[in-house]
C-alpha cells in the first residue's frame, strides 16, 4: 500500500469519524481512551483541523472493525479497502 493510499483510506476515515462514533454508540472521550489520544487530539482530527496519522487511523479501524453497528460502513465508506486488506496481511498486522 503506497502513501497516496494510505493517504486516501485516512481521509475517508476522517471525514465519516463523527458518523461511525455515533453508530458505534462512542463518545469522544471514550473513543480516544480507546484508540490512545487526548480528546482534544480526536476534536482536532474530526475537525479536520489535525491530519490523522497512520496508527491512529489503525486503532480506529480497529474499534470500528469489532463494532457490529459500524464494520459494514467502513466498506461502504472506502475505509476497509481491498488494498488496506491485503497490506494487513501481507505484513501480519
Amino acid at each position: 500500500m503506497n502513501e497516496v493510499q494510505k493517504n486516501k483510506v485516512i481521509e475517508n476515515l476522517t471525514l465519516n469519524l463523527p458518523t461511525l462514533r455515533t453508530k458505534a454508540n462512542l463518545t469522544q472521550v471514550k473513543l480516544s481512551e480507546m484508540i490512545g489520544v487526548s480528546r482534544q487530539t480526536l476534536v482536532a482530527i474530526e475537525n479536520e483541523k489535525r491530519k490523522m496519522s497512520w496508527n491512529t487511523f489503525l486503532s480506529c479501524l480497529l474499534v470500528f472493525q469489532k463494532n457490529p453497528e459500524t464494520n459494514q460502513l467502513l466498506k461502504i465508506y472506502n475505509i476497509a479497502t481491498d488494498e488496506l486488506e491485503n497490506y494487513l496481511e501481507s505484513t501480519g498486522k
